[in-house]
């Protein structure tokens, strides 16, 4: 057995309060409805009932009797019919309540230790409003998903599920280089844990625990794997969409000249390279007003880094940030781009994003750094690790 404990970096100090919510809203409607309503018997003449067994009478084997059904039939199993998103009677309150039940405690235990792993970290990335409206958009994206494949069905699909799932398919975007720490179980000849690249771990619950008993099941048992896929997917588009959100291009420059006949007799653009040169910054900073934000794609990646370095130290974050990665976007085979991943990481280190930190320093190691870059990259990854292990 396989299961994943945990992973790692880690933001420091970070205060999930968002993941936290959800676990315990999750926790608390299991401690104060479900556990409840499974332990209580039902009322013979309940009209829930009747239209409960009218369902699943039909699916019964013939050597069960009606009175062995009801002996085995909980409060529980009648509320969970009645407010599980159905797809052949699909009710808009269903949609959002059915991700906050669960059909057991072990369901419930195994969809919170993945949300307490994974979410965390998505949740720094996103902030805490942006994750949790993302959150509840995955789980309808993979209740919906799900639905299209059994859209005449009425068995009740409950649990959060498909709402995780989509906080894993924005993971395995987010955070490509990340490790997760995950325990091997063969009792009685072997226990113990290793790390496992995320990716290598995200892609077997994708293709191993889901795709392929999707495929095979013709999509009927009792996990829905078609909303874990769907959740997934949606995870995915959203992380894709956010990192298009995050390197369009910033305010830097002009976005249109004052006239379309005017000719500088020195042009920004040299003058800005002459001031990187130089190392003269109110240069740099005057040349750069008049440019438009294309034109710096022109520089090379030297020139890049400094300008990037010169705008953090001018208090100007997300224009470094926007000019390093788009120029990363549009340049990806040139050489000399380790110098751009070490500033993005350290500028990450520095605000306290140790899991952005740590994948775009791997990616700067992998960029045939010069030596001098390489072991500046290294004593980064050294500190990132510092912080996961305080």
């Amino acid at each position: 057995m396989l299961l994943p404990v945990g992973d790692t970096p880690n933001p420091k100090d970070y205060r999930p309060w968002c993941n936290w919510l959800l676990i315990a809203t999750n926790i608390a409607v299991y401690l104060f409805i479900s556990f409840p309503l499974s332990t209580k018997g039902v009322d013979p003449y309940d009209p829930a009932l009747q239209e409960y067994l009218r369902f699943i009478a039909p699916h019964l084997p013939r050597a069960i009797s009606l009175p062995q059904l009801l002996r085995h039939i909980s409060s529980y199993d009648l509320f969970i019919f009645s407010h599980g998103y159905k797809a052949g009677a699909p009710q808009l309150g269903d949609l959002f309540f059915s991700l906050f039940l669960h059909g057991g405690f072990l369901h419930l235990a195994g969809n919170m230790l993945f949300l307490w792993i994974y979410g965390d970290n998505v949740e720094h990335r996103l902030g805490h409003i942006v994750y949790l409206l993302v959150y509840l958009s995955c789980g309808v994206a993979a209740t919906l998903f799900f639905a299209f494949f059994t859209s005449t069905s009425m068995t009740p699909l409950v649990g959060a599920s498909g709402a995780i799932s989509g906080v894993l398919g924005l993971y395995f975007l987010f955070f490509p280089r990340n490790r997760i720490k995950v325990f091997f179980f063969f009792f009685p000849f072997f226990m113990d844990t290793f790390l496992l690249p995320a990716r290598l771990v995200l892609g077997f619950y994708l293709l191993v625990d889901n795709l392929l008993p999707f495929l095979l099941s013709n999509h009927g048992g009792g996990v829905a794997h078609g909303a874990h896929i769907g959740g997934f997917l949606a995870g995915l588009l959203f992380a894709w969409g956010y990192h298009q959100f995050q390197v369009r291009p910033d305010k830097l420059g002009r976005q249109k000249r004052h006239h379309p006949d005017f000719q500088s007799p020195d042009p920004p653009l040299e003058r800005l390279r002459q001031a990187l040169k130089t190392g003269n910054r109110s240069d740099a900073f005057k040349a750069l007003h008049e440019l438009e934000f294309s034109a710096l794609q022109i520089l090379d990646p030297r020139e890049t880094v400094r300008l990037a370095g010169w705008l953090r130290e001018a208090g100007h974050q997300r224009s470094a940030d926007h000019l390093l990665r788009h120029y990363l976007k549009t340049h990806p085979n040139s050489p000399g781009l380790a110098p751009m991943y070490l500033n993005l990481g350290e500028a990450r280190i520095r605000q306290n994003q140790a899991p952005s930190a740590f994948q775009y320093l791997l990616d700067g190691l992998d960029h045939h750094p010069d030596p001098e870059t390489e072991r500046a990259l290294h004593r980064a990854l050294q500190e990132v690790d510092g912080y996961w292990k305080k």
